[in-house]
């Protein structure tokens, strides 16, 4: 479970002024610093460090595992020159994801879902500069190795490019790795179908509602982001090159495919659940039909049963005198037996059984 921290109501806007004692970092700063032709990667132990990591010429990317320490936050927004409302909302999670223009960098806040870590999703901010991009994430562990390896690359795109382009390929590794979960989604939804028509148990309809809160929860996320992207695209922002456009074009189609799917598999969900419902719907009136043929067929037995278990004097005339002849009960127990098969007939061949 995700912690989540606010503002005290009240309380002035932005972080609280860092401390003039710099400490060491309570959070991993990874910084990558990249031209065409020079690469410069390390683990900076406090955030000061990363005011002399700046290659001229060059992109820095600095990555903060984490949002506990407000003091990283604020002495790294310090150096880059980011807006304190805009700080604030790195610190107080989750927020909604959403992108802000300010005069010297972009900010924008999205979900990002890791592999493996279930679909308790962490917010990532991101801040766009002139030769820099910045990402708090709230946990360690991202989906960022791919575009990494990709910078560590000679000769690469990224390598040639500047930081817009950078903050478009974190954005796609993001938006990319939704697309495992929904294929997963995919899958479950398919077995629980083929399962849930010959065994409808409670802990099917237990999955299923599990399966309809999550990708209501993906909804949750989605949908924003698609105006997030199309905010970029759309916007007269310099930090955002005509050629960068293009590929967050590209970014669109994906969160929009990622949102049509995540909408199919919420009504394939409500039919599964339909499904079920009808499958006990149909299992409760076969059960029924059973017990209300063995009641039916008991019926005239009982009736039997209880009036020849009525006591009668059999010395007076008129009285069942049959009680007192031979053979009497096998007779009995055998009419009983030939009224039930034949019982057992008819309903066979009405098609009730």
């Amino acid at each position: 479970m995700r912690k989540k921290r606010h503002s005290i109501p009240g309380a002035a806007p932005g972080l609280a002024p860092a401390p003039p004692q710099e400490a060491p970092a309570k959070v991993p700063i990874h910084a990558l610093c990249y031209t065409p032709d020079a690469l410069d990667e390390r683990e900076a132990k406090t955030a000061g460090e990363v005011r002399d990591l700046r290659i001229p010429g060059g992109v820095t990317w600095v990555n903060v595992d984490g949002v506990s320490d407000p003091d990283v936050i604020g002495r790294i927004g310090s150096i880059f020159g980011l807006h304190p409302l805009a700080l604030e909302d790195v610190f107080h999670i989750p927020q909604r994801p959403k992108v802000e223009f300010y005069d010297d960098n972009v900010f924008v806040v999205v979900q990002m879902f890791t592999p493996g870590a279930g679909l308790d999703g962490e917010q990532v901010s991101i801040f766009l500069g002139a030769d820099y991009v910045i990402t708090f994430q709230e946990n360690p562990g991202d989906v960022f190795d791919p575009v990494r390896e990709r910078i560590r690359a000679p000769g690469s795109l990224l390598r040639k490019s500047k930081a817009d382009f950078l903050a478009y390929a974190l954005l796609d590794a993001i938006l990319d790795n939704y697309f495992p979960f929904l294929d997963r989604f995919s899958d479950e939804l398919e077995a629980i179908e083929e399962h849930v028509v010959d065994n409808p148990d409670p802990a099917v309809a237990r999955r299923i509602h599990g399966l309809k809160r999550d990708l209501s929860m993906m909804r949750r996320v989605i949908w924003p982001e698609r105006d997030v992207v199309s905010t970029l695209i759309r916007s007269d922002a310099p930090l955002i090159s005509a050629e960068t456009r293009v590929y967050l074009r590209d970014c669109y189609d994906h969160i929009i495919g990622a949102f049509d799917m995540v909408e199919t598999y919420r009504e394939l969900a409500s039919g599964v659940l339909d499904i079920y419902m009808t499958s006990v719907s149909n299992r409760m009136n076969q059960v029924m039909k059973l017990l209300t043929i063995i009641a039916t067929i008991f019926i005239p037995l009982t009736f039997i049963v209880g009036l020849y278990g009525m006591n009668f004097n059999t010395s007076v005339p008129g009285n069942m005198p049959e009680l007192n002849l031979p053979y009497a009960y096998p007779v009995c127990v055998g009419a009983m037996a030939a009224v039930a098969v034949f019982m057992l007939v008819y309903f066979r061949r009405k098609g009730w059984l």
